[in-house]
């Protein structure tokens, strides 16, 4: 569905590309987790997906038409939700009226059943709302567009713990089977237990590109205070009660994953990481 080929991209004035000869390939449907350090191009990525950037080399096509072309099947197919946007002072009723016609299978039931979950009356006015308020709005317009790709960079900012919460039954129970959403966050722990894939890039490329479902079959993941287990780990690093360790899955036991751990093994130990990683899935 989406081939990103050989992309490198840089603003003007910077001396360093954002992107240098990146390459990426997204299968139809899941959640997608893209993580990555500050300035790794996480955001400049996603604004090249949806062609409103465009890079100094390299394509984006989805659905085999380059995005730069900005073709009207392709815009209507994908929707972006970025990090800081700005909604006018008018009704919802008069937002959905102005732009849902630029997407065709939006549904205005979608859109009042996405509102409930987030506990938000339809008859508002997007003026008097907070930016918690507008973020949990516009991300129930972008799911009831029922585009085939949605972008969201860092949703879950400016949302309160009761939100998150939300953000994550909104997402789940709202996607269909045929969607892709793209969620790129710095906040792991808010997205860990809703995604279908993680990638993590770093210095300009992608260091790890792997299924929820490989990375539980391959690894464990634990928080423990013994000293074996500790020295037999992959990884380590301490949390407020003990240690958390990544460890082989040779038990082939139920995991569930730990995205910040995950994250942190792969920045400090990318090499050692990819390495257990194919070898345990290959046995």
């Amino acid at each position: 569905m989406l081939e990103i080929d050989n992309l490198t991209f840089n603003y003007p004035k910077r001396r360093e590309n954002v992107l240098n000869d990146f390459s990426l390939q997204l299968a139809p449907g899941g959640i997608y987790g893209l993580l990555g350090r500050n300035g790794a191009g996480k955001s400049t990525l996603l604004y090249l997906i949806c062609g409103l950037l465009f890079p100094q080399k390299g394509r984006v096509l989805y659905k085999g038409a380059d995005t730069r072309r900005r073709l009207p099947d392709t815009l209507s197919d994908i929707f972006i939700v970025p990090e800081e946007f700005t909604l006018p002072a008018v009704s919802l009723n008069q937002y959905i009226k102005i732009n849902g016609p630029f997407y065709p299978k939006f549904s205005v039931d979608d859109m009042h059943r996405h509102l409930s979950t987030f506990d938000i009356a339809p008859d508002i006015n997007l003026g008097a709302l907070s930016m918690g308020q507008k973020k949990k709005v516009y991300m129930s317009f972008a799911l009831a567009c029922n585009t085939s790709l949605l972008l969201m960079d860092e949703p879950t900012n400016g949302l309160d713990i009761p939100g998150k919460s939300a953000f994550r039954r909104f997402i789940v129970s709202s996607m269909r089977e045929d969607q892709t959403i793209i969620i790129s966050t710095h906040q792991v722990r808010d997205i860990d237990s809703v995604l279908d894939h993680v990638i993590i890039m770093d210095n300009h490329n992608v260091l790890f590109n792997h299924s929820a479902f490989d990375i539980t079959r391959a690894l464990k993941f634990a928080s423990t205070q013994d000293r074996d287990i500790i020295q037999r780990a992959l990884y380590t690093q301490n949390n407020p009660s003990g240690v958390t360790v990544v460890l082989p899955n040779n038990d082939d036991e139920d995991s569930q994953l730990d995205l910040e751990a995950l994250f942190n093994f792969a920045l400090e130990s990318p090499g050692l990481l990819n390495r257990q990683f194919t070898n345990l899935l290959d046995n």
